[in-house]
């Protein structure tokens, strides 16, 4: 039966959709719940790129299928909630989802767009605060690791995010001090978990892998003074970096899970 069960959370996983959630333990709960900050960033990225008339086939496509996993990952761990807390920040996640997703689902309008960001900002907060409850639940050393992990993800995406919004000219103190302090969490955080003693051969060379390119992209991430963005070039490299994020985050999810 548990190997039955395991090819069926195997196939979900390849095919985007969320774990089932009575098969769900502790560590896939961080994994998904982390997932759920990434899909905030990453919608809100798509609905800015169509505004801004960038890759708008890619984004709309995008943005269908990101709305489509949060509902699906959001019904899971309200499933899975194994406390009357997690349950709690759950039900933060949805009062805040419901008038959001509408927005997300309009065409997007520029002019009240700074307030429609800080929604997202609100969403992405209720989000962060479901998986420390559910990393503070599972109470073992490595959840930290999905977490931050995890996180990366959604860094990559808040990054694309604030740098098409500032391509679209809504070039806000609050955009640009997303694009600035994601940038710097996101390289703290990389080596915070290069440095992990836990780290088995195939987690470091992943790491490593990523390190190179987070290091190639550097120069994209510099605005250019003469306001020449190249925002086609971040939303690639994101992507990628995003990808390769959550293979990491899975391997330690197998690490935390081996563990409990």
């Amino acid at each position: 039966m548990k190997k039955v069960m395991a090819i069926l959370i195997a196939v979900s996983s390849l095919l985007g959709f969320g774990v089932p959630a009575l098969a769900m333990n502790d560590a896939e709960a961080i994994n998904l719940s982390g997932s759920q900050r990434m899909l905030s960033q990453r919608m809100m990225k798509s609905y800015l790129m169509i505004g801004a008339d960038v890759k708008t086939d890619v984004a709309h496509k995008q943005l269908d299928e990101s709305i489509g996993l949060f509902e699906e990952r959001l019904q899971a761990l309200q499933d899975y909630a194994p406390t009357d807390k997690i349950r709690t920040r759950l039900g933060m996640v949805e009062k805040i989802w419901v008038k959001h997703r509408a927005g997300l689902l309009a065409t997007p309008v520029k002019s009240n767009i700074d307030s429609f960001m800080k929604e997202n900002r609100d969403l992405l907060g209720a989000c962060n605060d479901v998986v420390i409850e559910i990393a503070r639940f599972a109470n073992v050393p490595s959840a930290e690791l999905v977490n931050i992990s995890g996180r990366q993800r959604m860094l990559s995406q808040r990054i694309a995010k604030a740098y098409v919004a500032m391509y679209w000219n809504v070039d806000s103190a609050d955009v640009r001090k997303e694009f600035s302090d994601s940038i710097a969490e996101f390289g703290q955080s990389l080596q915070q978990l290069q440095q992990s003693p836990i780290n088995t051969p195939e987690v470091r060379q992943a790491l490593e892998r990523v390190g190179s390119q987070w290091s190639f992209s550097q120069t994209g991430f510099k605005l250019d003074e003469n306001g020449q963005y190249v925002p086609t070039v971040i939303a690639v490299t994101t992507e990628s970096i995003l990808w390769k994020m959550n293979d990491i985050t899975k391997m330690y999810e197998q690490i935390m899970s081996s563990q409990s």
